[in-house]
């Protein structure tokens, strides 16, 4: 499965870099686990394995950023997400650890623990506020400001 997981990274990354880091939850390439990978980055960093993950705590300081989505490319919208969470999850060897995660990466591992809770970040935009189409948005291949 985590092999099927990284497949799939690396054949979508053949078509489109990712300058704000990427991720991949199992379901969205039709695998039935909680199980998703994130690519950070920052340069060299390795990829973040989640099995079974679980928010454990957020923050109370939010931030609005654009957010795209491997299910429906074309469009970006601005996603309300916590600066710090907390994540409990399993590695490959089956242990259990708790991460803190911060900012940009923080944003990108909860887009896909939504994903394994069934939820779009479109779940997550305020009422009101809907996706603009990737022609629109400015603030592509740029980092997400903090």
């Amino acid at each position: 499965m985590i092999d099927e997981l990284f497949g799939a990274i690396e054949r979508i990354g053949r078509v489109h870099s990712f300058a704000k880091g990427m991720g991949i939850a199992a379901p969205q390439i039709g695998i039935p686990r909680a199980a998703a990978i994130v690519l950070p980055p920052t340069a060299g960093a390795d990829p973040i394995i989640l099995l079974n993950p679980k928010v454990t705590a957020v923050s109370d300081e939010t931030d609005e950023q654009y957010e795209g989505c491997l299910s429906f490319f074309d469009v970006r919208g601005m996603v309300p997400r916590p600066l710090r969470m907390d994540v409990t999850a399993a590695v490959l060897d089956g242990t259990v650890t708790t991460v803190t995660y911060e900012f940009g990466l923080a944003r990108l591992i909860a887009h896909e623990i939504d994903h394994l809770d069934g939820l779009l970040y479109t779940d997550r935009m305020r009422q009101g506020v809907h996706p603009i189409p990737v022609e629109e948005y400015r603030g592509a291949g740029t980092s997400w400001t903090y």
